[in-house]
This record gives C-alpha cells, sequence and structure tokens, in this order.
C-alpha cells in the first residue's frame, strides 16, 4: 500500500487543509470555510465511493445510474461556478458535447470496455476535465463580455448580429481555459507524472503500457476540453447562458 490509512494519515491530512485555509485567508484568496468543507466533502465522498464501486461496477444498470449522477454533480458544479441564475442547467451542453462522443468511440472501438472498472475511471477523468473547462471558458467569456459590454455595443452599431458581436470580444478569452489542459500535455514526463501513469505502475503495468494510458488519456482530454469550451462560448455568445437577473 502507497499510504498508510491510520492516524497519522488523518492527522496530516488536517494539518495540510488546515494550511491551505490559513493560507488563502491571510492573502485574502478563499473564504477558508470554503476550502475547509471542500476538504471534509471529499474526504466523505471519496469513503462513500469506497463502500460502493466495488458493488455498482458489477451490475450495468447501476454502473449506468453511477455515470449519469457522476455527470449531473458536474454539471450542477459547472453551471453555479458560472452563474448564479437559473441558466446554469446549459452547463449540461458543454459537458454532454465533450464527453459522450470520446467515451462512445472507446467503447464502441473496444478501448475501453463496458466494465465499470474501466469505464468509471476513465469517464470520471473525461467528465473532470469537461467540468474545469466548462468552468473557465463561461466564467471567462461572461466576465470579459461584462468589462468590454462597450466594444460589444461597437460591434452592433457596425452591423455586426449580436452573437458575432459577442464571439468577438469573449472568444480569446475563453480559449484561455485551453491553458491547463495544453500544459499538462506538454510537459507530461518532464515536470509532473500525472495519477493514470503512476496508477499504472503501481498496479503493475510496464512503464510502456502505462505511457501508452496516460496519452490516451492526455488526448481524450483535450478533445474533451476543446468540444466543451467551444460549445460554452457559443452559449454565451446566443446568450442562454448569463448572469442576468430574472
Amino acid at each position: 500500500m502507497l499510504l498508510p490509512v491510520n492516524a497519522t494519515f488523518a492527522a496530516v491530512l488536517a494539518v495540510l487543509l488546515a494550511v491551505a485555509a490559513t493560507v488563502a485567508a491571510i492573502a485574502h484568496l478563499r473564504a477558508p470555510r470554503e476550502i475547509v468543507t471542500a476538504g471534509v466533502r471529499a474526504a466523505a465522498q471519496l469513503a462513500a465511493v469506497s463502500l460502493v464501486i466495488g458493488w455498482v461496477v458489477r451490475h450495468l444498470p447501476l454502473l449506468l445510474g453511477f455515470l449519469l449522477l457522476m455527470y449531473a454533480v458536474a454539471v450542477r458544479t459547472a453551471g453555479r461556478r458560472i452563474t448564479p441564475n437559473r441558466t446554469w442547467w446549459w452547463a449540461a451542453g458543454p459537458i454532454a458535447a465533450g464527453v459522450a462522443p470520446v467515451v462512445g468511440a472507446l467503447v464502441l472501438t473496444g478501448l475501453v470496455p463496458l466494465k465499470g472498472i474501466a469505464l468509471v475511471p476513465v469517464t470520471g477523468i473525461l467528465i473532470g476535465g469537461a467540468l474545469t473547462a466548462t468552468v473557465l471558458g463561461g466564467r471567462r467569456a461572461l466576465d470579459e463580455l461584462g468589462t468590454r459590454h462597450g466594444e460589444v455595443e461597437a460591434g452592433l452599431a457596425l452591423g455586426l448580429l449580436e452573437r458575432d458581436a459577442r464571439l468577438e470580444v469573449a472568444r480569446e478569452a475563453a480559449a484561455d481555459a485551453l491553458l491547463p489542459g495544453l500544459d499538462q500535455t506538454r510537459t507530461v514526463g518532464l515536470v509532473t507524472l500525472p495519477g493514470a501513469f503512476v496508477g499504472m505502475l503501481l498496479g503493475g503495468a510496464s512503464p510502456l503500457e502505462a505511457g501508452a494510458v496516460q496519452l490516451f488519456v492526455l488526448v481524450g482530454l483535450m478533445a474533451v476540453q476543446g468540444v466543451a469550451v467551444a460549445t460554452v462560448l457559443e452559449l454565451v455568445a446566443r446568450g442562454r447562458l448569463h448572469r442576468r437577473e430574472a
């Protein structure tokens, strides 16, 4: 076992969480309570998943239900990060548009078997990547439109359609959402050894097999994130996803 789950493990986690919250409070980066809550939630959720995952992966209906639950939580999380109003549910579009085709192609080609032990982690990684890209792309696009609203008005005065005027302003800002994934892919093996690679090695796979799986994950993530950012940008440009009050 890589990490012994004992009192020392719990104490170190508590100290690290306290350090994160304290630093955030001193630097006024984020409310300390939010950081502590996120850490406690992560512990509770992982404990629950650890208890049920072995049962879920053996039953296809439960497996599909679990994947839908992952998707629903991602949609809710991404949508509420982008906007507080009722348009948050439009975040379902970018996440589904990015993840569904990739997962479908992997299952249909047989690269990922329709088994929970393989499908859950791969789908989870892809949904997580789509969630991050959707949040960053949506927030950056809406922030830019709010700051440069005058440029949108100028574009309309020049005869541009509202969608096109908003796209001209928001496109570059939304594209920044792709930078974390691009940088991770560019520096893999040189700066970081991502989880899939390390997990495969710890599971007994050869370095070549572990590298192939990690490459597969990174390229799949780039595809998912690209589609997610393009979709959320389109939704913002068309006014489907916004921050206006009801």
